[in-house]
């Protein structure tokens, strides 16, 4: 079982709630599934803010530092087979930031966010989906990868996918771009294209 935190949960909204369920548990079946968007929108992204990052008592400065430390932490306390699955995704930057309140349906904002503003790593989105991807390849993990799209465009309207073998084939060149950047140990990952 790979336990997934949601970054507009109210009991496990970041990575590290996830582990210390994960670590609680104790079996040797249970581990994490961790998300670009998902630790990225939570930590670093906000889109109920005008800039669409998060606000920091330290300003942006403060923020980096925070969401750095962060990622050291995952890449340094979180062992690779404990790593079940990675799921990979970006998000638009709302042009109008979300009002900070629920939804009729008693959705948060970032729940919103992740519903419909969910595009592949380079196709106009804007959180550190590097960075969160080079973490958990820094643990060591070389396992099950995925995009989780949920594309409705940059308005969030929806968005037409006529030919999903060509979506399916620029998935895996963005996966590859995205693997690339991450020099890290990316010499061992290239056996998956």
């Amino acid at each position: 079982m790979a336990y997934e935190n949601w970054c507009w949960s109210t009991h496990a909204p970041s990575w590290k709630d996830a582990w210390e369920m994960v670590q609680k548990v104790d079996r040797p079946n249970v581990g994490l599934c961790l998300d670009t968007f998902q630790t990225a929108g939570g930590e670093w992204g906000d889109p109920t803010t005008e800039s669409g990052i998060r606000d920091h008592p330290g300003g942006r400065e403060g923020l980096e530092a925070d969401f750095r430390r962060s990622l050291e932490e995952l890449s340094t306390i979180v062992p690779p087979e404990k790593i079940f699955f990675l799921q990979i995704s970006d998000a638009y930057r709302p042009r109008v930031p979300f009002n900070p309140e629920s939804d009729e349906q008693g959705l948060r904002p970032r729940g919103r966010w992740s519903h419909d503003s969910r595009p592949m790593p380079f196709n106009g989105g804007y959180l550190p989906v590097k960075e969160v991807t080079e973490a958990v390849l820094k643990t060591g993990f070389r396992g099950w990868m995925s995009m989780e799209i949920f594309d409705g465009g940059a308005e969030g309207k929806g968005k037409e996918y006529d030919d999903l073998n060509a979506f399916a084939v620029e998935g895996m060149q963005l996966l590859n771009k995205l693997l690339e950047e991450c020099t890290l140990l990316y010499d061992d990952m290239k056996e998956i294209k």
